[in-house]
C-alpha cells in the first residue's frame, strides 16, 4: 500500500521541471517553474498546508506488496491512519466528489490517489480518474501515492496525464531489512516470498524514481520509522533518493496499535518516541530537506491537513449536493487569489502598506528594533490556518520560530488534553504540569481562549498565554504577538538544547 500523501499542473501538457527543495522558507533557491508547482500544495510545501487543502479518492482497493505495518479496511470512519477508507468508489463516483468538494471547499488544490491499496495496482481505475478529472477540473492539481513496485511500467502514463507529482514510499535499501518489512510481493502473477521479493521491491522503486526524475516530476519519499528494524538505516535511504533528485523526504512514525490487526501491533513492535522521530528526521535533514507536517490521512480524507471532513461528502450527501463546475472552478481561482494576498502580505517587510489584509485592520504595535532575537510560541489550531482551538481542547500544539522577517513552522507537539469539551474544562494539575513542561521553550502560546488557572499557571512557567486573536490568521497574529512582545522587551530566546519530550 502507498503511505498517503498527495498532487497536476494547472493547465500545464505533460511533466515538466526538475526537482529539489522542500518547505516554503527552502523554496528561495528554486526556479521559478518549480516554486509556483508547489507553493499551493499542502504535502510538498510547509507552508501551503495552512492555508490549502486537499482530498484523497478510494478507486485502489488492490495492493500489490503485504507490508507489516498496513491492515486495510473499508469501514472505519473514526480511524486516521494510511489505508482506512470508509467508501469504496467507482471512477465516475470520485469524479462527482471531487467536483462537489471543490464547489464547496474553495481552498482544494491537489486530488490525490494513496488507496486503500496502491494505485498502480489498479492501473485503469487510477488513470481513469484522473483522465476525467484532467478535463472537468483542470485546476486542481493531481498525485498518486505508491510502493514503486509497478511505477517502470507506468512513468509514460503518469506523465501523459499530467500527474506531476508522486510520492513513493522507501522504507529501505537494504533487501535484508526489507525482507523484515515486507513477508510478500506478488510480481509477474505470482506471489514472490523473503528477501528476494525485497529485492525486486527496491530495484523497482529505484528505476521508478530515476525515470520519474527523469521526466521532471516532483518525487516525494515517504518512509515508515520502524524502531529496532530501519530506523538507523533511513539516513541510508534518504542520502540516496537526495542523489537521485527527490525533492522532499518525508519519515513518519510506525503505527502500530494491537487493535489495528497489522502484524506488527499484533506483534509487539513499537512505534518510536516523538524525540526519536525527531532525532531521525534532524538527522537525515543534513541530506535532505524534510517534511515535517504529515497527517498521515486516510485514503479518502478531505479538507486542510488535520481538519479531516470525509465524513461531510458520503455518496448519499453529494448525490443530493447542486454543483456547478464552472462556478466552482472561479470561486477556487478567486479563493486561491485571496490566499497568496495575505501569503504575500505577511512576508511583507515591517511598515510596508500592506493593502491585501485592509479587512484584518488593527492597529499595528510599535516595529521591534532589529537587534531582537527570535521568539518560539506555540499555537492551538484545529487545521494550521486560523487559531481557532481553546488551550484545553488542543491535543498538540503547532511551534513557530517568528523573527523580524520571517515565521518558520518548527515542528508539532502533541499533549496530553486538558478538557473533553468546550464546557466541561476544569484545572487537571497532572496533565497542565506536562504540558507546561512540553510547552517550556515557547515564549508564547495563542489559543482562542482560555482559563483562569492554565493562564496563571502559565504566567508563572514564564510562557505568555494569548487568547486575543481568536480566528484570526495564524501567520497575521504571529506577526502582531511578535512585535507587541519585541516592542515591550517580553519573551525569550528559543532553548538550545533539546526538550523532554511530552
Amino acid at each position: 500500500m502507498g503511505v498517503s500523501s498527495m498532487g497536476k499542473g494547472s493547465g500545464r501538457a505533460g511533466c515538466a521541471a526538475s526537482s529539489c527543495g522542500g518547505a516554503a522558507d527552502q523554496l528561495a533557491h528554486l526556479p521559478p517553474a518549480i516554486r509556483d508547482k508547489v507553493r499551493d500544495h499542502p504535502c510538498f510545501s510547509e507552508e501551503a498546508h495552512q492555508h490549502y487543502a486537499r482530498m484523497h479518492v478510494a478507486v485502489a482497493p488492490a495492493c500489490n506488496i503485504q507490508c507489516h505495518y498496513c491492515n486495510r479496511k473499508y469501514d472505519c470512519s473514526n480511524e486516521s491512519r494510511p489505508g482506512v477508507v470508509s467508501e469504496l468508489l467507482t471512477p465516475e463516483q470520485a469524479v462527482r466528489k471531487v467536483l462537489a468538494v471543490g464547489a464547496h471547499i474553495p481552498q482544494l488544490t491537489v486530488l490525490g490517489i494513496a488507496g486503500p491499496g496502491d494505485p498502480l495496482a489498479n492501473p485503469e481505475r487510477t488513470l481513469a480518474t484522473f483522465r476525467a478529472l484532467s478535463e472537468q477540473a483542470p485546476d486542481i492539481k493531481l498525485c498518486l501515492s505508491t510502493n514503486g513496485l509497478a511505477l517502470p511500467g507506468l512513468v509514460d502514463a503518469i506523465c501523459a496525464h499530467n500527474i506531476d507529482h508522486v510520492t513513493i514510499t522507501i522504507n529501505c535499501i537494504d533487501p535484508d531489512i526489507g525482507a523484515r518489512i515486507y513477508p510478500w510481493i506478488f510480481w509477474q502473477h505470482r506471489r514472490v516470498t523473503g528477501r528476494r521479493a525485497a529485492e525486486i521491491l527496491i530495484e523497482q522503486q529505484q528505476r521508478g524514481l530515476e525515470q520519474l526524475i527523469a521526466r521532471g516530476v516532483l518525487v516525494k519519499v515517504n518512509s515508515v520509522m520502524i524502531p529496532g528494524v530501519n530506523d538507523d538505516h533511513l539516513k541510508e535511504v534518504s542520502r540516496l533518493v537526495k542523489a537521485k533528485g527527490a525533492f522532499l523526504h518525508n519519515v513518519m512514525p510506525l503505527i502500530a496499535e494491537p487493535e489495528h490487526g497489522t502484524f506488527y501491533g499484533l506483534m509487539g513492535q513499537r512505534g518510536p518516541t516523538a524525540e526519536e522521530l525527531r532525532a531521525l528526521q534532524d538527522a537525515c535533514a543534513g541530506d535532505m530537506n524534510m517534511m515535517r507536517h504529515c497527517r498521515q490521512c486516510r485514503a479518502d480524507a478531505v479538507g486542510l491537513l488535520g481538519e479531516d471532513r470525509h465524513q461531510e461528502f458520503t455518496l448519499e450527501r453529494i448525490e443530493a449536493m447542486e454543483i456547478d463546475p464552472v462556478a466552482a472552478m472561479e470561486r477556487r481561482r478567486q479563493a486561491r487569489a485571496e490566499i497568496e494576498a495575505r501569503r504575500a502580505a505577511a512576508k511583507a517587510p515591517v511598515g510596508e502598506i500592506r493593502v491585501a489584509l485592509a479587512t484584518l485592520a488593527r492597529p499595528t504595535p510599535p516595529t521591534p528594533p532589529p537587534s531582537v532575537r527570535p521568539l518560539r510560541m506555540a499555537v492551538a489550531t484545529r487545521g494550521g490556518h486560523l487559531i481557532d482551538l481553546p488551550f484545553g481542547q488542543a491535543r498538540e500544539f503547532w511551534i513557530y520560530e517568528v523573527t523580524e522577517h520571517e515565521i518558520r513552522q518548527l515542528e508539532r507537539r502533541t499533549i496530553d488534553r486538558q478538557c473533553p469539551g468546550p464546557d466541561d474544562c476544569g484545572d487537571h494539575d497532572a496533565a497542565l504540569d506536562r504540558a507546561i513542561d512540553a510547552l517550556s521553550d515557547c515564549s508564547a502560546i495563542l489559543c482562542s481562549k482560555i482559563g483562569f488557572a492554565p493562564w496563571g499557571r502559565l504566567e508563572a512557567a514564564g510562557i505568555e498565554p494569548n487568547g486575543e486573536h481568536a480566528d484570526r490568521p495564524i501567520d497575521s497574529a504571529l506577526r502582531a504577538l511578535y512585535q507587541e512582545m519585541a516592542a515591550a522587551g517580553r519573551g525569550r530566546a528559543p532553548a538550545a538544547a533539546s526538550r523532554k519530550s511530552a
